[in-house]
């Protein structure tokens, strides 16, 4: 599945139905029996990254050439929606290390390619993303973290929030500012840190409303010392490097929205036609019909701009921007309109922990907020209509 993909923006091939066809048994029969527990206790789904690995899908992204699996953008997003589907924590596994990698990709040289993608794509690593401080969430131009070049290092003193899988990833693709003095914006570069780098440490694990199977910790660096060959691209690009990658993985963020919503859609139908009032199932209910017709109808909209999205991902079209934050805008609403209407389904039943529904919506939130707040993509969907998108 390398390569330049041949598909209608409005259709998936042959070739990625076997994809979705492929992964499906592997989340509900390896990752969906402890999607619970890892929720209740809080827990890294090492059962579900075990499945991926060895299914070869825990970085589907990663190029042939080195030693991954070479699935597109849409084979990529259709992964990670069947995961979310069943686990929305252990989607964040195939997500996060595209994420977490893309920079490599897109701006690194050859030497750090080999370096690092190897060990991703054979599922002996996971790769993370450092952008976001505590006082830099959209307005990423103002980090404080740095790194002053000493001799053939850099030095990076400073810290990075909301850290997906910090603490469980091997490499973190970090942001620093290279050139206090220089330009803002254009003073930000990007680095490869390894867990094991002197001076490199994690706070405490957030405590959050949902995924919380994905551990959320602080980057603190103390001085940390990284050979100078970890830079990826030149000086300057970190930032440049850091937008492009977030037009693509948006679209990934779309992709675990739908998953996370046609789960909660599947379970709240199969939950209508048991469950009996008034001596009739309450999937009888004109109600209730139309509810679902309406779960239904954003679900299978939101996944086509998801898959148009992911097309343009792979063919790195002009108006990725646009449709990058379209896709994960619409579709992370959708993914919280649609939990809460399950939610609501399953009544009383819906609000407990017995049934995934009310797992699905805490999980859903997330979606809206991270790889930029739905306030920030429309800002972005905006100032690329008044361009000319």
């Amino acid at each position: 599945m390398a390569g330049n993909p041949d598909f209608d923006l409005y259709t998936i091939s042959e070739e990625h139905e076997a994809l979705r066809e492929a992964i499906r048994p592997v989340c509900e029969n390896k990752i969906a029996p402890h999607a619970a527990d890892v929720d209740e206790e809080s827990r890294f789904p090492s059962e579900a990254l075990d499945a991926l690995v060895e299914a070869g899908l825990a970085a589907p992204h990663v190029p042939e050439e080195y030693g991954g699996a070479g699935i597109d953008a849409l084979g990529t997003c259709i992964v990670i929606e069947e995961v979310a589907r069943v686990c929305a924590s252990s989607s964040l596994i195939p997500a996060v290390n595209k994420l977490g990698s893309l920079p490599v990709i897109l701006g690194g040289g050859e030497e750090i390619k080999k370096k690092y993608l190897p060990k991703l794509g054979a599922g002996e690593a996971m790769f993370s993303y450092g952008l976001s401080e505590r006082e830099a969430g959209s307005d990423t131009a103002s980090m404080r973290a740095k790194a002053k070049k000493d001799g053939d290092s850099y030095v990076l003193t400073g810290q990075k929030s909301w850290i997906t899988n910090a603490g469980e990833s091997e490499f973190y693709t970090v942001l620093a500012v290279t050139d206090p003095d220089g330009e803002r914006g254009r003073n930000i570069s990007a680095f490869v840190v390894e867990k094991g780098d002197e001076g490199f440490d994690f706070g405490e694990k957030e405590r959050k409303l949902g995924i919380k199977g994905s551990p959320t910790r602080e980057l603190h660096f103390d001085n940390c010392r990284i050979p100078a060959d970890r830079l990826i691209g030149a000086e300057g690009e970190g930032l440049k490097i850091a937008l492009r990658t977030l037009d693509h993985t948006r679209v990934t963020i779309g992709a675990q929205a739908v998953g996370i919503a046609q789960g909660a859609l599947d379970f709240a139908v199969g939950y209508v036609k048991e469950r009996k009032q008034f001596g009739k199932a309450i999937a009888d209910n004109q109600a209730i019909q139309f509810m679902l017709a309406d779960m239904a109808m954003k679900v299978e909209t939101a996944r086509q701009m998801v898959y148009v999205a992911a097309a343009k991902s792979e063919r790195e079209d002009k108006d990725l921007t646009f449709f990058g934050a379209a896709a994960k805008c619409y579709a992370s609403d959708i993914a919280m309109e649609v939990t809460t209407d399950a939610v609501q389904l399953l009544g009383g039943a819906g609000y407990v922990r017995d049934f995934p529904v009310e797992r699905m919506m805490r999980d859903a939130k997330i979606t809206q907020i991270y790889e930029g707040t739905n306030q920030i993509q429309r800002l972005v969907m905006g100032r690329q209509v008044l361009k000319g998108y």
